[in-house]
């Protein structure tokens, strides 16, 4: 496997354990079957050397993770479960789930994750189901530090990640909420001379942030609401996103993992073509009704333009006034006056005084995904009238 794949293998991994949970005391075996089935991947990507039942607590003795079958497997260690209850219906409730530090270490490049948790999660006895009785969930997971270093060198890392759930009293919805504090990133150790200047002249030798998300899920119709997904990053801007769009029912999910599964390389070139289309025709269950991207300057705007104009000899501010020109002359060729005029407007307003910059998509009624990809296609030009887009500049919060 490649070094970066097997990176991949292992923040990925980290992730999918801890949505893994393990059991109750008297059948160990069925605990693993139900913890694998509830990942929603093929085979049996969490194995045990053994599973060990003291009271309440259940330890996986030398635990793996395969997240794909042709995929090399990934030494845990062990996973303790505490607070194990077996329930009525076949399925199991574990108050904390705890995995030990994971390190995994290639040539000159170390990532480290440690203080990773999960609390009250519940494991289905039945994944078939149309319900969220028939997924696995859980009331928070968390990890402590997380470190990736080259040759001793750290150039990222973040403090803490947490993420929560509530599940709605009549079952019909999840919310979540995810806190990601202290991302630090180390650019200075970039080699490539031009790539380097960019860095130090944007005052981005090393970064500083924070990343948090909230929303909901409906089971029913498959309505995803992000309400809020922001990156923080200090004397850089802050970017938030909010998205919401229906048609993504546990039935969509599922049909779309044995797509995704099919589409990998050991399936063949024929299966992995009709894979495609399968995931287009799958397209079609999904509906957009809303979407907004926005960013708040904090001194990037200004050290950008200083950086270019820099590239073109001029000033900071002449770069400024050269994209204003620029803006309409670029917009004029997609045959969208309305839009041209607005985004004119914003780009001029914007490079004025940086403040925040909004692109909106709002529909009076939600599109489907198929009339967006046809207008894509055919009359791209009608697209900002498909989706109800506006763009502005420095809008008051």
């Amino acid at each position: 496997m490649s070094h970066t794949g097997k990176l991949r293998v292992l923040m990925a991994g980290t992730g999918l354990l801890l949505m893994a949970g393990p059991a109750f005391s008297l059948d160990g075996a069925d605990l693993l079957a139900k913890i694998n089935a509830a990942t929603g991947m093929s085979g049996t990507p969490v194995t045990a050397q053994s599973v060990d039942v003291n009271g309440t607590t259940v330890t996986l003795r030398g635990a793996t993770y395969k997240p794909m079958p042709a995929e090399e497997a990934m030494a845990i260690g062990d996973i303790t479960l505490e607070g194990v209850q077996e329930e009525d219906d076949g399925g199991y409730f574990i108050e904390t789930v705890t995995l030990p530090d994971l390190s995994m270490r290639e040539e000159e490049t170390t990532v480290t994750v440690a203080d990773i948790s999960m609390t009250n999660v519940t494991v289905p006895a039945d994944v078939t189901g149309g319900t969220l009785d028939s997924v696995l969930v859980y009331e928070e997971a968390a990890t402590g530090p997380v470190n990736v270093s080259v040759d001793g060198k750290s150039l990222f890392s973040l403090a803490s990640a947490t993420s929560t759930t509530e599940i709605a009293d009549d079952n019909s919805s999840i919310g979540f909420d995810v806190e990601v504090a202290g991302i630090k990133a180390d650019l200075s150790t970039v080699e490539d001379p031009k790539a380097r200047e960019a860095i130090q002249s944007l005052g981005l030798t090393s970064i500083d942030g924070s990343m948090t998300m909230s929303g909901d899920w409906q089971a029913a119709d498959g309505l995803v609401n992000i309400e809020d997904y922001t990156l923080d990053f200090a004397n850089v801007g802050t970017l938030s996103t909010s998205l919401s769009f229906s048609g993504y029912t546990l039935d969509f999910i599922k049909a779309a993992e044995e797509t995704s599964r099919a589409m990998q390389p050991a399936a063949g070139k024929q299966a992995q073509d009709a894979a495609g289309l399968a995931m287009l025709g799958l397209m079609q269950r999904l509906t957009f009704n809303s979407a907004e991207i926005s960013f708040q300057d904090a001194g990037l705007t200004n050290r950008a333009l200083d950086y270019a104009g820099k590239e073109q000899g001029v000033s900071g501010n002449t770069m400024a006034q050269m994209l204003k020109g620029m803006t309409p002359l670029l917009l004029a060729q997609y045959n969208v006056p309305e839009l041209q005029n607005m985004v004119s407007q914003a780009v001029n307003t914007y490079l004025d005084n940086p403040g925040n910059f909004i692109i909106s998509a709002a529909p009076e009624n939600p599109v489907p995904f198929p009339m967006i990809m046809g207008a894509a296609m055919g009359a791209p030009n009608t697209l900002p009238d498909v989706l109800g887009v506006t763009v502005e500049a420095n809008r008051r919060q």
